[in-house]
């Protein structure tokens, strides 16, 4: 069994999702762990320096109720360096503030058993799973893999997960708390003994005032292969009305590991499919890195992008750049 990728879908849900986490209490009911991470990343783009670095810290508890029933909560903060912004103030003088972007990333609670976990709050969506296929990079990639928000990382969300043998299924749906958004998302995947694993999901979301003003789509499909040192992964991607009217897309990554040095790449690939200009590609690029570790806790890594999309719209030249970043990352 491709036991990695059954870890990355239960991972969204339970609390394996802090695979470095220390048990900090338990007693013969209950426990509680504290995990997370902390990355520098210093990203090279058009001759300028960004620091993106970041930490998490996750804090997991389990509670048994019965001898088959227990109750789990979940919590993970990240916190980022600040980036800085320009701006002109009533007087029209400029002036220059520190801007951080932190968030909440998980938060819920809720109940499990053998037969799968109910939880509720912020919660990874069911595709998140299916793009794990291909989104293996150190930094980049996954740019094929974007999704809407009912099947990303959303709020006011009911989620549930189960795993039964190489079949791992998930299903959420996000509740509109007055921002006139709410949809579903649901997804299986499947692994052989051989090596040989398959993913697909479905995910759909009503915007706008009168709830039909948009419904936003978005199909994915996966397959993997894991045979010795090496991985291949292919994602393909098919949506109405999120970026575009239509759009269809697809990733397609490799790894192989050597000892502690582990080379990934990818490629990806999404087009508006009413604009016949490739040109005009929403996301054309390929992606390398290597990354070494040092321990089970500590890695290093080097990942560089060619990007080969163009545009003129100036809200999307920033993406359209060549990128190099260095890292560096303890998980705890």
């Amino acid at each position: 069994m491709n036991k990695n990728l059954i870890a990355l879908a239960v991972a969204a849900a339970t609390l394996s999702g802090a695979v470095q986490a220390a048990e900090v209490y338990s007693d013969e009911t209950s426990s509680l762990a504290i995990g997370g991470r902390i990355e520098a990343r210093a990203a090279l783009k058009d001759g300028d320096v960004t620091d993106n670095t970041r930490t998490r810290i996750n804090i997991g508890a389990k509670s048994d109720i019965t001898d088959s029933v227990y109750g789990l909560g979940f919590f993970e903060r990240e916190f980022r360096a600040g980036s800085s912004e320009t701006f002109k103030n009533i007087d029209g003088e400029e002036k220059t503030m520190n801007v951080s972007s932190d968030e909440n990333r998980k938060l819920y609670a809720g109940i499990g058993s053998d037969y799968g976990q109910v939880v509720y709050g912020k919660i990874d969506g069911s595709l998140g799973m299916i793009t794990d296929f291909t989104d293996i990079m150190a930094y980049h990639g996954n740019e094929a893999g974007s999704k809407i928000n009912a099947a990303d990382r959303a709020s006011n969300s009911l989620a549930y997960i189960g795993s039964f043998d190489n079949l791992v299924v998930k299903a959420n749906y996000v509740f509109d708390d007055g921002s006139n958004e709410d949809g579903y998302s649901a997804g299986a995947m499947y692994t052989l003994d051989m090596g040989l694993g398959f993913g697909a999901g479905y995910a759909q979301q009503e915007t706008g005032a009168e709830k039909t003003d948009k419904t936003e789509k978005q199909a994915f499909a996966a397959i993997s292969y894991t045979i010795n040192d090496f991985y291949f992964a292919g994602l393909y991607q098919d949506a109405r009305n999120t970026v575009a009217e239509k759009v269809r897309g697809y990733e397609l990554a490799a790894k192989y590991t050597m000892d502690k040095l582990v080379f990934t790449g990818t490629f990806n690939y999404l087009e508006d499919t009413d604009n016949s200009n490739s040109d005009d590609a929403l996301a054309n690029s390929y992606a390398v890195d290597a990354t070494y570790y040092f321990t089970n806790n500590f890695r290093t890594y080097a990942s560089y992008k060619l990007d080969q999309a163009k545009t003129d719209d100036v809200k999307r030249q920033d993406r359209n750049k060549d990128e190099f970043v260095l890292g560096a990352r303890y998980d705890f």
